[in-house]
């Protein structure tokens, strides 16, 4: 008994203080387990809940459209009202097509060169013609939501009498129409569906803080542009990568190890009541051992002091941080409290650099408010005094700068990219951040060195638009009156733009100016050539001499001509080039890699001094202070004026600038702009990078590829230059594609060089899906 028991004793004793730990750890664990598993099978349930929703949306308006598209196709086909066509009754033909149709509010039958629909725009709307010319480009009835009278569903067709083309069928309904089957759709509160056509929500149902997320998971309904978009909140991550099954066994088993830590517990507290009764010699517990000696005096034992801990790394996504400014996708990447940080790193820089006040505008995009917030609280935070100049164009933001004598300015802008994305365009002391001093701004917010100041800086709001337009108008004004339509595709250009272009002697007739962040009518990127196909229409039907486009924030411009040609941005640097060579002979030219080869030429033949540089306004800015350059531009539609301007992208003072030139000749703006060199060429072609990498990609393209007889350039990406023609393969800083441009003399020499190109692309990378 004696040699038995002191050896039983000391395990019980080392095991009785773990037991109810490892007890409660497993329990604890148990319990996170099953409700992880429980939470995954919730989100399962409502992602199959919400497809179901988003199919039926998709399935019932559908069917409620092509009922309405079938009914007018057999009214337009009928015998009575083919008929009616046959003998020129337009109105007739109207009222039958009217007539016993539930619902119709209005119906029309448009002439057939709808000059009469567009002799009375803005008043009768762009979405009816919109509607008109879609249905005669297919040639087949079409349904469209459009603003007439309210937001409404109008149906369009050809109504024609044998092969003869009557007119444009105009049919107006209710959008109760389209949206029945949304609006009856079994959702949950915290999921999200939205009926939408391009940019633009036509209605939407559920939990409207997913609208940005909801294109993922979208669904067109057939037949139609319409589609219905969907979003759910952020899944449960699976604990340790299980799913929901292996967690509802992970935790039985969890909860059976506490079960058995709990039942040994309860032994070992037994075994340990019999030996403290059984055994005389016991160990005495610490209240005996007190009474029965005093304990025996020890020095004090060191405590170590352990060093404060420092903030661990801030949870902010490091690719927003751009080459040329600051981008990212608002509810993913980007939202107040990011920009909060940003503020927080931009005013951190500007203390370090002694300088107090900053300039502050947005874009229309819907997020704007809140990141201008979240923006401004971030610099007062670091002491900076902000000057909120609300709604305004980029380069009203950096007018402000100069105008108002900060020599700081922060545009809230996503410029031309989807309305859910936003970033930031920074100037501190005179230089826009860029490479370096944007990742700067990252370690600053990720290592937290932040400066705090002990009193927060101040706010206050001020209107820049009228101190914009007059600077501009008392140094342009054009010698003759010129009719121009204005494009700013519902940007924030869409106000200044043709206030400064009258102020200046123009005619102006704006289009998509309303300030729109859905941006509901086209992509603001007059860069790509189908978003300026209204605006080529609106020229052609009003006779003008001339269209100007503006991006999503005001600082690139797009032109086209009265014959309804685009005008690249390259061709137009010569135009401005030409004429600042007048003024300044010997000037240093800045033009990206993407500009055509007939460019340095025309700079050589008017006096000037040609230099190609890398893409990106903020580089582009850099080089032109560098080399002390007149003027740069991009083809991208970036146009940097030093001369008679502050030396930023500014697309409305560049669309002033275009004008003074061409109103100062006799011959037509089209006679001028297509008077300039040309050739053939492509525009920017854009492709998916291998591994969403295309820095890695171009770099392995620019070891690799071989070009026989032609001269390559490696200063951004490879350009390869022919006496002919060249090619260019470059990396965007802005989305993970690549960027190709071709420009040749003449058609063959352009096939030759982009089979050339084809051919070392494809060696590198067989199944890469090149557009040419």
């Amino acid at each position: 008994m004696s040699d038995s028991k002191p050896r039983l004793r000391l395990p019980a004793a080392q095991l009785r203080p773990v037991l109810p730990l490892v007890a409660a750890l497993c329990a604890l664990l148990a319990l996170w387990l099953a409700w992880n598993g429980w939470q995954q099978l919730r989100d399962d349930r409502r992602a199959q809940g919400l497809e179901q929703a988003r199919d039926a949306a998709v399935q019932g308006t559908a069917h409620a459209l092509r009922q309405q598209l079938d009914r007018l196709g057999d009214r337009l086909g009928s015998s009575t009202l083919q008929a009616t066509l046959g003998i020129g009754d337009i109105a007739g033909a109207a009222a039958q097509l009217k007539a016993g149709w539930p619902q119709v509010e209005q119906v029309e039958i448009l002439p057939p060169d709808l000059d009469g629909a567009y002799a009375g725009l803005p008043r009768t709307g762009f979405g009816r013609l919109a509607a008109a010319e879609a249905a005669l480009a297919t040639n087949a009835p079409v349904a469209r939501i459009v603003k007439d009278d309210g937001v409404r569903l109008v149906l369009a067709a050809p109504a024609r009498s044998g092969d003869r083309l009557a007119g444009v069928a105009y049919v107006r309904l209710p959008l109760a129409q389209a949206t029945q089957a949304l609006q009856g759709a079994q959702l949950a509160d915290d999921s999200y569906l939205a009926l939408r056509q391009g940019n633009y929500t036509v209605l939407e149902r559920g939990d409207k803080a997913l609208a940005n997320s909801a294109e993922a998971l979208s669904a067109k309904v057939p037949g139609t542009e319409l589609r219905i978009a969907a979003a759910l909140p952020d899944e449960t991550a699976g604990a340790f990568g299980l799913d929901a099954t292996a967690s509802f066994v992970a935790a039985l088993v969890l909860a059976g190890l506490a079960l058995a830590a709990w039942l040994a517990l309860r032994r070992n507290a037994g075994a340990a009541h019999d030996v403290a009764a059984d055994e005389p010699h016991a160990e005495p517990t610490l209240a005996q051992a007190i009474q029965q000696a005093p304990l025996p005096e020890r020095a004090a034992p060191a405590v170590a002091v352990a060093e404060a801990a420092k903030p661990g790394p801030v949870r902010i996504d490091r690719g927003i941080f751009r080459a040329y400014d600051i981008r990212g996708i608002v509810g993913e990447t980007l939202d107040i409290g990011v920009a909060e940080l940003i503020g927080h790193a931009v005013g951190t820089l500007m203390f370090e650099q002694g300088l107090g006040d900053i300039v502050v505008g947005r874009d229309g995009r819907l997020s704007g408010p809140d990141l201008v917030a979240g923006l401004t609280e971030g610099l007062r935070k670091a002491g900076r005094n902000v000057i909120d100049i609300g709604l305004a164009p980029t380069p009203v933001v950096y007018f402000g700068g100069f105008h108002l004598r900060t020599g700081c300015g922060i545009a809230v802008t996503g410029s031309h990219n989807p309305p859910d994305y936003n970033g930031f365009k920074i100037v501190v002391g005179g230089t826009t951040l860029s490479g370096d001093a944007i990742v700067d701004l990252y370690a600053r917010i990720a290592e937290d060195r932040l400066h705090t100041a002990d009193t927060p800086g101040t706010v206050v709001e001020r209107d820049l638009g009228e101190d914009y337009v007059a600077r501009i108008a008392a140094d342009v004004q054009i010698d003759r009156r010129l009719k121009v339509v204005v494009d700013a595709g519902n940007g924030v250009a869409g106000v200044l733009g043709p206030r400064v272009l009258e102020a200046i002697g123009a005619d102006v007739t704006p289009l998509y100016c309303e300030i729109d962040g859905n941006f509901p009518n086209h992509h603001p990127d007059p860069s790509e050539p189908h978003n300026l196909a209204d605006l080529i229409k609106m020229v052609e039907r009003l006779d003008a001499d001339l269209g100007i486009a503006f991006d999503g924030d005001g600082d690139r411009l797009g032109v086209v001509t009265r014959d309804g040609e685009s005008i690249y941005p390259d061709r137009l640097l010569m135009l401005f080039a030409a004429d600042v060579l007048d003024r300044n002979p010997g000037a240093v030219i800045v033009y990206d890699v993407k500009c055509t080869g007939r460019l340095p030429g025309h700079i050589l033949r008017h006096g000037g001094s040609p230099l190609m540089w890398k893409t990106g306004h903020s580089l582009i800015k850099a080089k032109m202070r560098e080399v002390e350059a007149e003027l740069a531009g991009e083809m991208s539609g970036h146009f940097f004026f030093a001369e008679r301007w502050y030396g930023f992208d500014d697309g409305i003072y560049a669309a002033a600038r275009l004008l003074e030139i061409l109103a100062a000749k006799p011959e037509t703006p089209s006679e001028q702009l297509n008077a300039l060199p040309n050739g053939v060429s492509t525009p920017e072609l854009k492709v998916d990078a291998p591994d969403g990498d295309p820095h890695a990609f171009v770099e392995r393209f620019r070891n690799a590829a071989r070009f026989e007889g032609g001269r390559s350039s490696t200063i951004d990406g490879l350009r390869v230059d022919w006496p002919d023609g060249w090619g260019l393969v470059r990396a965007s800083n802005t989305t993970p594609v690549l960027v190709l441009r071709f420009d040749a003399d003449s058609q063959p020499a352009l096939a030759r060089i982009q089979a050339a190109f084809r051919e070392q692309l494809l060696a590198l990378k067989p199944d890469l899906a090149l557009p040419f």
